[in-house]
């Protein structure tokens, strides 16, 4: 599994021979400038919520690829109202996909699309596949519903917003990991935007005096699991 951080809450994730790429809002940012949308292969596309920041380029993105959109039943109905391919999901569900499990869960946040249409509740992803588990959280305050997470899963990684002011801040995003049994961490949605902008420096060193392990990419930078 090979993960690609895009720029703000956005991924790409290579698995099971299939490309999914993660709330994609890259072409407005100007941190991601180096980033072509256009080249950027698609089979899935998941979608945590509706805000602008998140879903951006999923139209262009779907319109060229032909991708898949998952989400809550809100969001696909969205889409697919507009011709697109949307698989519905809700809290607590799960779906088999031909790259692996994907489970809906619980955030607390708020969705609704740029054009005032009803995003539905916003939510997070556990993907199962092969032999690695990862958690991408969402914008999401901390919540006990993470302690849910690591009684079905075993994680291999939890991706957590760590910006602040939207969602968790550091200190929340050490207690997640705590409550999703992972001490390894890629942080995301920070620094975007006057309003999310943190001390990298620190929040790594908070983490290590934790005993754990926050990674921070550069947009188009990777991992492998």
């Amino acid at each position: 599994m090979k993960i690609t951080f895009y720029g703000h809450a956005s991924l790409g994730i290579e698995v099971g021979g299939k490309n999914i790429l993660v709330d994609p809002f890259i072409s407005p940012n100007p941190k991601a400038a180096h980033i072509n949308v256009n080249e950027l292969a698609a089979d899935y596309i998941l979608l945590t919520h509706a805000h602008g920041d998140h879903i951006a380029d999923v139209e262009a993105i779907a319109k060229r690829t032909n991708a898949v959109i998952v989400s809550n039943a809100e969001i696909a109905d969205y889409y697919s109202a507009k011709g697109f391919q949307a698989h519905p999901m809700n809290h607590g569900g799960s779906w088999n996909f031909d790259f692996g499990k994907v489970k809906y869960v619980n955030a607390v946040h708020s969705s609704s699309f740029p054009d005032g249409a009803t995003g539905g509740n916003p939510g997070g992803f556990v993907i199962e596949s092969e032999h690695k588990n990862i958690y991408i959280a969402g914008d999401t305050a901390l919540t006990m519903d993470m302690k849910l997470i690591p009684m079905r899963t075993k994680l291999d990684l939890a991706i957590l917003p760590i910006g602040d002011n939207f969602t968790m801040d550091v200190e929340d995003a050490i207690l997640a990991s705590d409550f999703v049994e992972c001490d390894k961490v890629l942080g995301y949605h920070f620094d975007t935007f006057g309003y999310i902008e943190i001390n990298k420096e620190e929040a790594i060193r908070k983490f290590f005096n934790k005993g754990k392990d926050l990674m921070l990419l550069e947009i188009g930078a990777s991992i492998d699991l």
